[in-house]
């Protein structure tokens, strides 16, 4: 009696051959275009009114027939890869739709009174209901607001993240890192409402623009503190014993060495704490109470600022003060935008720059 026998790879021979045939470049294409077709006929067929539902059914026939399609020719393992690489395609363009649509948005309705005038005039003794006005006021007040808090959050941010990194040890640097992991999760309201007991009801100061700039500022310090924490440790220990080695102080060191080369990276989280605080509307709502009129004195009487001016004109109800509200949020949309492209500018300026 015969046995049929398979034959197997020795151990530690050749793994089996793949299959050689191959799709053409131009099939994801093909595929994309189909699978759209048939969503839409999918969609009109069940009578769907919703386009959203439409891309959804789109997607995912395109994810099944790529998958099967390169299973026939390519082998399941081919397979395999082309279809995580579809999830992977396909997460990324559910997560630009929302932002997509927020900002079309937003441009869409700002635009319509977005001018020199709404840029360089206050609301003054226009009301809600009126149209004409526009932000300068609001403009001042944020960038006084936001300026302040960075001039008080950055300095102390950065010396906590080196003792942090370079001097803590024990009990203080535990105690320090976890208030700091508690203040990157508290509520822009609660330091609103901490400044509010402290600075105006137990003190007894006005609400102001500098009562703002205090709660910002405690929004700030734990970003600043975390970002420069990292960076710092990304520095090779190699630099810091080199210079020690030549009997630098500690001190000089980190002032010459440390910081220097980590400045690209501080930079960087610097501007992405101001662009999170930068549309904080609680705290401000709550210790700057706002104004329609400019006040250049932030120190003094109340002020305004873009997330505050957007809050109370979309409150008003009014057809012109919705109008203004979202040329308002455009322009803090372009602000915080303009943060972020610095910031990643200043990164690529003062990354390590590596030979060939």
């Amino acid at each position: 009696m015969s046995t049929a026998t398979t034959t197997r790879p020795a151990p530690g021979g050749p793994a089996p051959r793949l299959s050689s045939a191959r799709l053409p470049r131009w099939t994801p294409w093909v595929v994309a275009l189909g699978s759209v077709a048939a969503g839409c006929a999918v969609g009109l067929a069940a009578g769907l009114s919703s386009k959203v539902q439409w891309g959804l059914i789109a997607g995912l026939l395109f994810v099944a027939a790529n998958f099967a399609l390169t299973a026939r020719v390519e082998g399941r393992r081919q397979a395999k890869d082309r279809l995580a690489t579809s999830l992977v395609w396909g997460a990324f363009v559910l997560s630009l739709v929302p932002l997509l649509s927020l900002l079309w948005v937003t441009v869409e309705r700002g635009l319509k009174v977005l001018d020199g005038y709404f840029l360089g005039h206050s609301m003054g003794v226009i009301g809600d209901a009126e149209t004409g006005g526009g932000i300068y006021h609001a403009i001042i007040g944020t960038l006084e607001q936001v300026g302040l808090a960075t001039v008080m959050a950055v300095p102390i941010g950065l010396l906590t993240a080196v003792y942090l990194v370079e001097y803590g040890t024990g009990r203080l640097a535990k105690a320090v890192t976890f208030f700091v992991d508690v203040m990157t999760g508290i509520p822009s309201i609660v330091a609103g409402l901490f400044i509010f007991s402290s600075w105006i009801m137990i003190l007894g100061f006005q609400p102001s623009g500098f009562a703002g700039a205090l709660a910002l500022a405690i929004l700030m310090m734990p970003v600043v503190v975390r970002s420069t924490e990292e960076m710092l440790k990304l520095v090779p220990n190699e630099l810091r014993e080199a210079s020690l080695a030549l009997g630098v102080p500690k001190w000089r060191t980190i002032l010459k060495v440390v910081l220097p080369t980590s400045v690209g990276g501080i930079t960087t989280g610097v501007m992405l704490a101001v662009a999170r605080v930068a549309g904080e509307t609680a705290p401000v709502l709550l210790l700057v109470w706002g104004n329609p009129l400019i006040n250049m004195n932030p120190f003094e009487q109340g002020q305004s600022s873009l997330p505050l001016y957007v809050y109370q004109q979309y409150a008003a109800g009014q057809t012109a003060s919705i109008d203004r509200a979202w040329a308002a949020a455009l322009v803090l949309i372009a602000f915080v935008m303009v943060l972020n492209l610095a910031a990643r500018g200043i990164a690529r300026w003062k990354a390590p720059k590596t030979g060939r």
